[in-house]
């Protein structure tokens, strides 16, 4: 049981290496993927940073001009996000003050945020999908919405004419030309990435007897397989690995 604690944060606008910025309105995640690195130091606690908005407010008065990324060690639209709405009223204040962002989930939550994105210049809303398997997908991200369920909310998010995303990794088993098939039409770009391990996924992979799953020879022939199917529908993407 995630054990939750409100606190009051003395900063959340830090440094990233992967954008200007990172925004994490909670530490430690519902979501709970099998495979997150963070799991690590987060253990089962959730700390909700209840004045988030109004610190944001003003470290974003004194911060240079750069990318906000939400978030890079939480889900922002975890279940607890239902209840405080941190990460809307975070949004509200970077749309504000002119900051551009990067929006990564797994919760079709997103969607109640529709309105805000339509007030920021520049926006980008990107799903991480790491199989068009259900039933892989629920062993490894019991919290995460149904694949189908991103897939209808990319849809929505792109109909507006909002920038999106998919992010691929890491890669799970399952058919890497149907993902990109269900992705077509719904996002501007996509990014893939292999596994980093930690021992828990070691754990589940011998468990569910995916042990070829975890080789090298898997991670290079499932992107050749993604790009093979990208290029053919000359859809724009990222390898990361």
């Amino acid at each position: 049981m995630l054990k939750v604690r409100e606190i009051t944060a003395k900063s959340v606008l830090n440094k990233s290496k992967i954008f200007d910025y990172c925004l994490n309105p909670y530490t430690g995640c519902q979501i709970n993927c099998a495979y997150c690195y963070a799991r690590l130091f987060m253990r089962r606690y959730s700390d909700v940073k209840i004045n988030a908005a109004e610190l944001l407010s003003w470290q974003l008065d004194k911060a240079r001009p750069g990318t906000v990324w939400i978030s890079s060690v939480c889900d922002p639209y975890q279940p607890l996000e239902a209840k405080y709405g941190l990460t809307r009223r975070c949004l509200m204040e970077l749309a504000k003050k002119g900051f551009p962002v990067n929006i990564q989930t797994k919760s079709s939550l997103v969607l109640r945020d529709v309105d805000v994105f339509q007030g920021f210049e520049t926006i980008e809303v990107g799903f991480t999908i790491t199989t068009d398997d259900e039933r892989i997908a629920s062993f490894f991200e019991p919290g995460a919405t149904p694949v189908e369920e991103r897939m209808k909310a990319l849809q929505k998010i792109h109909s507006l004419r909002i920038k999106t995303f998919a992010f691929l990794g890491p890669l799970l088993p399952g058919n890497p030309q149907r993902l990109i098939q269900r992705l077509e039409g719904k996002v501007d770009e996509v990014l893939i990435d292999k596994m980093n391990y930690i021992r828990s996924i070691r754990g589940l992979y011998y468990h569910l007897g995916f042990q070829k799953e975890m080789t090298d020879s898997f991670f290079r022939q499932q992107k050749e397989r993604l790009i093979g199917e990208l290029e053919t529908r000359g859809m724009k993407y990222q390898v990361l690995f």
